[in-house]
């Protein structure tokens, strides 16, 4: 088994990861921002980049059904690998909830979603303030729990670089 992940792994990893990092800045940005036909734009934005990410984690989990990533160093306790194998879980729940939450959100405000201008996609739910409301509280509680659970994956990783002197951060760095 090899011991670093797939070039294709490591190109959907670090891609998502920026595109998330810009994606929430750029969704905490634009909720402070009065209503304008910039703040208008900025939103098509983030929505075009919410179904990228989805598409992009499609693609990604059909990628890791299908190519099993390295094992986890032998020396890791059960506890932390019982830990480390739900906080990916975590992340790739949240990182699906996310971008279906903000369309269920979208829908119930009746704005749709037209992917990069183009694509219309399909209303998932009636028009219904009340509902738009609760799914805005719900999308922006779920970009918390998202930085949480992101930052943890990050301090995970340099743990193992920083203390326990593994592979588990450089098998996912380019160019190894």
């Amino acid at each position: 088994m090899s011991t670093s992940y797939t070039r294709t792994a490591k190109w959907l990893h670090w891609l998502m990861a920026l595109m998330l990092i810009g994606m929430l800045c750029v969704g905490f940005y634009m909720t402070g921002m009065r209503f304008s036909p910039q703040k208008l734009q900025i939103y098509s934005y983030h929505k075009w980049g919410g179904v990228t990410l989805f598409a992009l984690l499609l693609a990604r989990l059909a990628w890791r059904g299908t190519h099993r990533p390295p094992a986890l160093p032998a020396g890791m306790s059960r506890l932390m690998r019982f830990a480390a194998q739900g906080a990916h879980l975590a992340l790739y729940l949240l990182m699906a909830a996310m971008p279906i939450s903000g369309w269920l959100m979208s829908s119930a405000k009746g704005v749709q979603t037209v992917w990069f201008g183009v694509l219309p996609l399909p209303n998932l739910v009636g028009k219904d303030k009340a509902l738009g409301d609760a799914l805005a509280e719900v999308h922006e509680t779920l970009a918390v729990l998202l930085i949480v659970v992101a930052s943890v994956h990050v301090l995970a990783a340099l743990k193992h670089h920083l203390i326990d002197r593994d592979d588990v951060l450089t098998r996912m760095l380019p160019r190894r």
